[in-house]
């Protein structure tokens, strides 16, 4: 009977156990590549995890002529900085 995988929180907290073991030099030479190969591998699964709930993600854009809502796939992509934010427009002048 195999074990099911870990949910994305479950692996995390394991590979921020194993990050803190190895850290701190706990294990041996071997300890420390199992270890470190669990680690790849449950790092492997949250990135699998991340895509999929990533690919599940829809923005609401509104609502089509039968009232359905109106979806585009959510853009993970970086936020944008106050450097490339557009200044606010109105009057600037200061009293």
């Amino acid at each position: 009977m195999s074990e099911d995988p870990p949910d994305f929180e479950t692996a995390l907290k394991r590979i921020e156990k194993i990050v803190a073991s190895l850290e701190r030099g706990d294990l041996d030479l071997t300890g420390s590549l199992a270890a470190y190969e669990e680690g790849v591998k449950l790092l492997g699964r949250c990135h699998a995890l991340l895509d999929s709930a990533e690919k599940k993600v829809a923005l609401l854009t509104g609502l089509n002529e039968e009232g359905s809502p109106i979806t585009t796939p959510f853009d993970a992509g970086p936020t944008p900085t106050t450097a490339t934010r557009l200044p606010p427009q109105g009057p600037s002048s200061v009293d």
